[in-house]
């Protein structure tokens, strides 16, 4: 399939241009919200999340190779499962977000993170995947995408020739 909700077209339309919410909302629903409509003051086409929780992502280790110890970083010191914890889009706000952004006129979708985040996803309905570059060797992820029937961007930003 080469469309996006009839829309995008690959051989026939311009490029359209996706907004990344992530964590951008800093736990707030009301500023998500905000973003979606900025985002759609924007001009972009799109609007992509990320779906995922702390524990579908890490464990809740205290080992330090679960630790950023990165001395520039913002989550120095913390724990890859805190920094999940802190950054998801938590799933309740999924449906109100596509929602506005339908009725702004933008086609919201997602990154799923495994296979409960596309089961989730698909519950919504949503009109296309991204897979995030560091799932690009994820191949039952990649797979269970597929089987959706849906486009899916797959993003090779960090991807080696290998991988790719």
């Amino acid at each position: 399939m080469n469309k996006i909700e009839g829309v995008f077209d690959r051989n026939e339309s311009p490029p359209f241009i996706v907004a990344e919410m992530s964590g951008n909302h800093n736990h707030s629903f009301e500023r998500a919200l905000k973003l979606v409509e900025a985002a759609a003051e924007s001009g972009v086409h799109m609007l992509k999340l990320q779906t995922y929780t702390a524990d579908t992502l890490t464990i809740d280790s205290k080992n330090s190779d679960f630790f950023i110890d990165n001395s520039k970083s913002l989550w120095k010191g913390k724990s890859l499962y805190e920094l999940y914890k802190e950054a998801y889009t938590p799933w309740e706000w999924h449906k109100p977000i596509f929602d506005r952004c339908r009725e702004l006129g933008l086609i919201g979708f997602s990154t799923p993170f495994d296979a409960s985040s596309v089961d989730f996803l698909e519950q919504l309905n949503v009109p296309a995947y991204k897979i995030a570059s560091f799932e690009n060797t994820d191949l039952p992820l990649i797979k269970k995408v597929a089987a959706t029937g849906k486009p899916m961007i797959i993003s090779l930003g960090m991807a080696s020739i290998a991988e790719i």
